[in-house]
């Protein structure tokens, strides 16, 4: 089941509005929310920085690749608001890994 998740997205079986909307910008940004918010907590428990990173950044693996999904799938679609969608997805991998 998570492998099937996983697979229709990268070969752009997922309608690029589901994916870019949906999975990245809602789903994405609340997982990276709480992985922030748990590694603000073990901060303030005073645990290992790597730890605290740790959690942070973990996410990152998922962000590249929701990023790279739509890409793909954008590329398939073509037009405007495909080029509109990668730009969109760039951002918010940026946004992701520096806040």
């Amino acid at each position: 089941m998570i492998a099937d998740f996983f697979r229709s997205r990268w070969l752009g079986q997922v309608p690029l509005d589901r994916l870019f909307w949906r999975d990245m910008l809602l789903v994405g940004t609340l997982i990276n929310m709480a992985s922030s918010a748990l590694a603000l907590v073990l901060l303030g428990l005073k645990l290992p920085l790597w730890l605290v990173l740790a959690v942070h950044f973990a996410p990152v693996p998922y962000n590249i690749f929701l990023t790279w999904a739509v890409w793909r799938t954008a590329e398939k679609s073509g037009g405007a608001k495909a080029s509109l969608t990668m730009l969109g997805s760039a951002l918010w991998l940026i946004a992701t890994v520096v806040v």
